[in-house]
């Protein structure tokens, strides 16, 4: 198994190389992700039942799989989702709006990303709050098409940043990564090979 800094590596360099992420919600996106130059893919459905299947494609591509814990059907928002995922599965990781959550991941090993809406001042602020409590590897702000607060974040959290939802075009994956994200995420697949 590997240590959690070896898969922080794998992940910066996976970015590094294809900074589009491939957001898959459905078996068709599942699908259509395997056979695209993504090297990361943000699981955004599932159960309990059938996460570790997911993950399983994904990880035969030899492709990062990080499981959005927020979503998988079945799953609480306790630290013993997250138990499971690293027990049941082979994912690399978790995405997850819950501070717990993610501090609970990176302290047992698997990829944390904090995922935050920025909907005003105020939210903005609590991210600052959150990333200090949670100490998640990355941060993902939705929406992603916001390149002044992408500029700001970044220069005042120090952590890998991905510009997520409402990414429509190549033109907002641009201006995303323009403005310092590190990398996007999509469900937009016509962007996945971009």
């Amino acid at each position: 198994m590997k240590l959690h800094n070896e898969i922080k590596k794998e992940l910066l360099e996976a970015i590094a190389e294809s900074p589009v992420i491939a957001a898959v919600k459905d078996e068709v996106g599942l699908t259509n992700s395997l056979f695209t130059e993504c090297k990361l893919i943000f699981i955004l459905y599932g159960t309990v039942c059938s996460i570790s299947t997911i993950v399983e494609k994904i990880k035969s591509k030899d492709k990062l799989a990080i499981v959005h814990a927020d979503l998988i059907q079945g799953l609480s928002a306790k630290s013993e989702a997250i138990d499971y995922i690293k027990n049941n599965t082979r994912a690399d990781g978790i995405i997850s709006t819950k501070g717990n959550l993610v501090k609970h991941a990176v302290d047992n090993g698997l990829i944390g990303i904090l995922r935050n809406f920025i909907i005003d001042s105020m939210a903005m602020e609590n991210v600052k709050k959150q990333v200090n409590l949670a100490c998640p590897d990355m941060i993902e702000i939705m929406p992603g098409i916001m390149p002044e607060i992408i500029e700001e974040l970044k220069c005042e959290m120090k952590l890998p940043l991905i510009a997520g939802g409402l990414i429509l075009n190549k033109k907002d994956v641009i201006a995303a990564l323009s403005a310092g994200a590190d990398a996007v995420s999509t469900t937009k697949s016509g962007l996945w090979n971009e």
